[in-house]
């Protein structure tokens, strides 16, 4: 298999952020929900994503980087070296301070026995728990908000149906028991590390537990008041706009935030508006020329007296 490193595009001294970064713009070229049929995209993307588990993960991005594990993340065989054996207990005995007849021969049986696999015997009926499996997923701001279920299609193979909580924060990490590596001699699965990552929404901005808005408004509808259509997370409501509201007027809609789950109450919906003139009519236009307000406001006054 590729070195990861190259398989990314990186560096070794690449950061966590580098590593991040250029695995999202490669997975999101090669996903297979986004090249249909194409095999090659396929394998690419099991490639990658392998190479991601390895370099996203500081233990075993270390382990590869001292030659531990290779880019499939499986034990490298190490070879026994004589310092290790030199330094440790049984190599002291055979030190420039040991003195004659202090060993025999049946110790070099045992040190070399050691070396060689000749000694305790590995077992291999030992119950091994199955390795934890790391993945990104990138869902829609309404999904992070509302909650939903959304399937990630794994680059082994296989999908994941992966129950999105409501409130779902960027970043947030949900674990999946059991759903990750296979355990061995009855120890059981590890489990599915699930990386969330949200698209930003057209117009819906996340402040906390609350959502804000700009929300445009006509000359009249500020001038005038009256109920407008508001969109919210869960859906349109009506909202009553005071009468004289100028642009960066803010309203609130309870509870039309984030939902409440868990210990976490819900969230607000805050409204600024912003006042559109939009196209006008030769009547509207006349009716400005001839106006002539009972108090006349200058807009910029302040501006004037500041020094």
């Amino acid at each position: 298999m590729d070195d990861p490193y190259q398989t990314l595009g990186l560096s070794r001294d690449a950061s966590a952020d580098d590593i991040r970064n250029a695995y999202r713009k490669l997975a999101k070229k090669h996903h297979p929900d986004l090249n249909p049929g194409d095999k090659k995209a396929e394998e690419r993307f099991k490639t990658i994503s392998a190479a991601n588990e390895i370099l996203s993960d500081p233990v075993k991005r270390g382990k590869f980087d001292r030659g531990e594990i290779d880019a499939t993340g499986q034990e490298r065989a190490q070879q026994p070296r004589y310092r290790d054996y030199a330094d440790s207990e049984a190599g002291g005995r055979y030190s420039s301070t040991s003195r004659p007849g202090e060993w025999n021969p049946e110790d070099l049986s045992d040190i070399f026995g050691s070396m060689f696999g000749q000694g305790r015997p590995f077992d291999q009926n030992a119950p091994i728990r199955g390795q934890d499996l790391h993945y990104t997923l990138t869902i829609e701001f309404l999904d992070a908000i509302n909650g939903a279920t959304r399937r990630l299609t794994l680059p082994e193979g296989g999908v994941l149906d992966v129950k999105i909580p409501p409130g779902t924060n960027e970043g947030q990490v949900l674990r999946l028991r059991n759903q990750g590596g296979p355990g061995r001699n009855g120890a059981p699965n590890g489990d599915a590390l699930i990386e969330l990552h949200v698209e930003p929404h057209p117009f819906f901005v996340r402040d906390g537990q609350d959502i804000r808005l700009e929300l445009p408004v006509t000359v009249s509808e500020a001038v005038l008041g009256g109920p407008v259509e508001v969109p919210t997370p869960k859906g349109p409501v009506r909202m009553r706009i005071p009468p004289h509201s100028d642009t960066g007027t803010e309203l609130r809609l309870r509870e039309r935030g984030v939902p409440a789950h868990g210990s976490r109450p819900a969230g607000a919906l805050y409204a600024k508006l912003r006042v559109v003139i939009g196209p006008t009519d030769a009547a509207f236009e006349e009716f400005l020329r001839s106006w002539q307000p009972e108090h006349p406001n200058d807009p910029r006054r302040a501006l004037k007296e500041t020094p």
